[in-house]
C-alpha cells in the first residue's frame, strides 16, 4: 500500500493556514486533519524527487495547515521518514500527527543499484524483510522513531498483512495493543489495500482506526458494503488513502495509472466520461475525488500525495472548492456513480 502519486495541479493559491479541521480517531484522543499528506512521493515513488523539493513540499503542507502526515519505512527504503521527520523535528509537538507502519523491516543491504523495482527512485541501500512478530513490531517502531528523529508515533499501522493475516490478528495486534497501553503510541490500526481484513480488525478487534487505500473513491466503493458501516457501528473514524485511484483521477492522460500500474483501458474511458461531466460544472476531476469519501460519516481524513509546493498547495485549495449537487447528480444519470452512494453536501 502506498500513497497516491503526485496531483496534476494548476498551480492554485495558498488557502488560510486555518482551512484544514481536525477529527478524532475513534476514542483514542488522536486528532487527523481531514486532509493529510501521504509520504510516498516525497521518497521518489516513480520517478527521483530531491531533498529540497521534498523539504519544501512538506513546508507547504504545513502552511497549507495540514496537521496530519502518514509514512512508512517502505516509502523509499526509509526516506520518507527521514525526510518528514527532518521537517516536523522544527514543529511543536503538540500540532501534527504522524503515523508510520509495522511489517517491514529494513537490514542493510550493499549490493547497490536502484529500489525502482518497488516502485521508489531511490538508491537500494536496505532490503526489506516480513516480520510480524512482536519483537519485529518494537523494532520497527523504535527504528522508525530514530528515523524520524521524534519522541512518540501518534498512530501506528499494522501494513499490508494480506498474506500474514494469522500472524497479524495473533501477534501483530496485541504487540501494538500493549505499545498502545504504555503509551509508545497514541492510536493503533492497520492500512491495506483491500476491505475484507480491515474490515476484521474493526469487528474483531480494539483498533482505533483503519487506513483504506483505493477501495473507497469516485471510481470504485467496495468499503462501503462492509467496511465503512462497521466503522461507523463502531465509532471508529477511517482513513482514506489512494483516493486518486493511483493517479487515474487526477491524469486521464497518457500513461495514467491505476493501482500503481497502467491503468486499463475501460477505467480510463470512465475516468475521462467522469472528467468531462465535473467539467461541465467547472468543478475538476481531482476535486471531486478528494470531497467523495467526506459523503460518509465514517470518513476522518483524505490523504493525498504531493511532490512539490504546487502540488500540495492545489490539493488543499481543490478541497474548499465547493462541488455543486449537480455533479453528483449528473455522475448518477450517467451510471457513473451508484445511487445509493452518499456524497457530501454541497458546501
Amino acid at each position: 500500500m502506498a500513497a497516491d502519486a503526485a496531483d496534476t495541479t494548476g498551480g492554485a493559491a495558498d488557502p488560510p493556514a486555518d482551512a484544514v479541521p481536525r477529527r478524532s480517531l475513534g476514542r483514542s484522543g488522536v486528532e487527523v486533519t481531514t486532509l493529510g499528506l501521504g509520504g510516498a512521493a516525497l521518497a521518489g515513488l516513480y520517478s527521483p524527487v530531491d531533498e529540497e523539493s521534498a523539504a519544501a513540499t512538506i513546508e507547504a503542507a504545513w502552511d497549507a495547515g495540514i496537521r496530519y502526515f502518514d509514512t512508512a519505512p517502505h516509502y523509499g527504503l526509509g526516506v520518507s521518514e527521514r525526510r518528514l521527520g527532518a521537517v516536523l523535528r522544527t514543529k511543536s509537538r503538540t500540532e501534527y500527527a504522524i503515523s508510520t507502519k509495522v511489517g517491514r523491516l529494513l537490514e542493510p543491504y550493499e549490493g547497490g543499484g536502484s529500489d525502482i523495482a518497488n516502485g521508489f527512485a531511490v538508491p537500494a541501500t536496505h532490503r526489506r524483510v516480513w516480520d510480524f512478530s512482536a519483537d519485529g513490531v518494537r523494532r520497527s517502531l523504535e527504528e522508525s522513531l530514530t528515523r524520524l528523529g521524534l519522541d512518540r508515533i501518534d498512530l501506528a499501522l499494522i501494513h499490508d498483512p494480506d498474506d500474514h493475516g494469522e500472524q497479524a490478528f495473533g501477534e501483530t495486534y496485541p504487540a501494538l495493543e500493549r505499545l498502545r497501553s504504555q503509551g509508545m503510541v497514541g492510536a493503533i490500526g492497520a492500512g491495506m489495500n483491500q476491505t475484507a481484513m480491515l474490515t476484521r480488525f474493526l469487528v474483531d478487534t480494539d483498533v482505533d482506526t483503519v487506513l483504506c487505500a483505493g477501495r473507497y473513491t469516485l471510481l470504485e466503493q467496495p468499503a462501503l458494503a462492509e467496511l465503512l458501516p462497521a466503522a461507523t457501528h463502531r465509532g471508529k473514524g477511517v482513513i482514506i488513502g489512494g483516493v486518486l485511484n493511483s493517479g487515474l483521477l487526477a491524469n486521464t492522460g497518457t500513461g495514467a495509472t491505476y493501482n500503481y500500474a497502467v491503468a486499463p483501458g475501460e477505467l480510463l474511458d470512465r475516468a475521462l466520461r467522469m472528467r468531462e461531466i465535473t467539467e461541465a460544472y467547472g468543478v475538476p476531476l481531482r476535486a471531486a475525488a478528494l470531497h467523495f469519501p467526506f459523503g460518509h460519516p465514517a470518513v476522518a481524513s483524505v490523504l493525498t500525495g504531493a511532490r512539490s509546493p504546487a502540488e500540495v498547495r492545489d490539493a488543499a485549495t481543490l478541497l474548499n472548492v465547493p462541488v455543486p449537487a449537480d455533479v453528483w447528480d449528473g455522475l448518477r444519470a450517467a451510471a457513473l456513480l451508484p445511487r445509493h452512494v452518499p456524497v457530501p453536501e454541497a458546501r
